[in-house]
């Protein structure tokens, strides 16, 4: 098989897609095309999906998941879907199942029960595995078991995946139970981050605006989350969507982060530009799956893939 096809779903700006496409080059390291080829992409952020058609070369569908027409889309053997995650977070008010944008994974469900993939992966927050006393996870499972699949799920560090920052993501994988076997997390191989100083320090003394998307949020100090400025010999703290200018101080306390630096820290390569503004920025690179880390479980899937498929 040349390529597996993708459908592609909470697409943002890309961050999972770009990880599968592979082919791009971050902090001097190549990695390398992979054989995932995007068919179908959604997602409901009018700037989210900008950035994705710019960046990415391909056309995405900006709207609600519910006003799909599911009897059009077509087959295709990976289904990815990083989920809405803000009401399963710590950092939100942990609504979980209960409110409408906790619910959008069974329109995930739905999609996946149309189309059949032979694999899909799901991306979540790490509050998803104690929300509800930790129910809720077991409720998303027991769902896409019950449409035919194979479903093993894991909280993955992604600074253990080439990512210098202490962001940790539930990772769920599920395998056609008609043609294939569950996957194992063990095969996914780790590449240790640097800290945070060997990934942004070439950004600290650059004017403002000298390279795309290098402009920072001007929020005062506050007692509030994202007031702290970064530890530049460790890994970077989580990069948040919904921060309101407090995104964390650069460790030399005098600004805060930018978006350039922002995305850096999330794996974006320097050529990814974010439109329209650095506050859309900010959102639309918090909200993402790392591109390095998502390259990393694409390159184990494939793998997997030409094992049993």
């Amino acid at each position: 098989m040349k390529n597996y096809t993708v459908t592609s779903l909470f697409s943002g700006c890309g961050g999972l897609d770009l990880g599968f496409r592979g082919g791009f080059e971050y902090l001097n390291q190549k990695f390398e095309k992979l054989k995932f080829e995007t068919i179908f992409a959604n997602d409901i952020d009018s700037s989210a999906c900008a950035t994705y058609e710019r960046n990415l070369d391909s056309k995405i569908i900006c709207g609600d998941i519910n006003q799909l027409e599911l009897e059009s889309l077509k087959f295709s053997n990976v289904l990815l879907g990083g989920f809405p995650c803000q009401d399963f977070s710590h950092a939100g008010k942990r609504l979980g199942l209960t409110s409408k944008r906790g619910s959008l994974y069974k329109s995930m469900c739905a999609v996946i029960e149309k189309i059949r993939p032979n694999l899909f992966i799901a991306e979540n927050v790490k509050g998803l595995m104690t929300i509800d006393k930790g129910n809720a996870i077991k409720v998303i499972v027991s769902d896409f078991k019950e449409i035919g699949y194979n479903v093993t799920y894991k909280l993955l560090k992604v600074h253990d995946f080439g990512v210098s920052q202490k962001r940790e993501r539930v990772i769920i994988i599920g395998t056609n139970s008609e043609n294939l076997p569950p996957f194992d997390f063990d095969t996914l191989r780790e590449d240790k981050a640097i800290a945070v100083f060997k990934a942004i320090a070439d950004l600290e003394d650059l004017p403002e605006g000298h390279v795309s998307n290098h402009y920072w949020s001007k929020a005062k100090k506050n007692k509030g989350q994202g007031n702290k400025a970064i530890d530049k010999n460790d890994f970077a703290p989580t990069m948040r969507a919904e921060h309101h200018g407090n995104i964390e101080f650069h460790w030399n306390s005098v600004r805060r982060l930018s978006a350039r630096e922002a995305a850096r820290i999330q794996s974006f390569p320097d050529d990814f530009i974010f439109y329209p503004s650095t506050s859309s920025a900010y959102k639309q690179i918090g909200n993402a799956v790392p591109p390095v880390f998502a390259w990393h479980i694409a390159k184990a899937i494939q793998l997997f893939l030409e094992e049993n498929l």
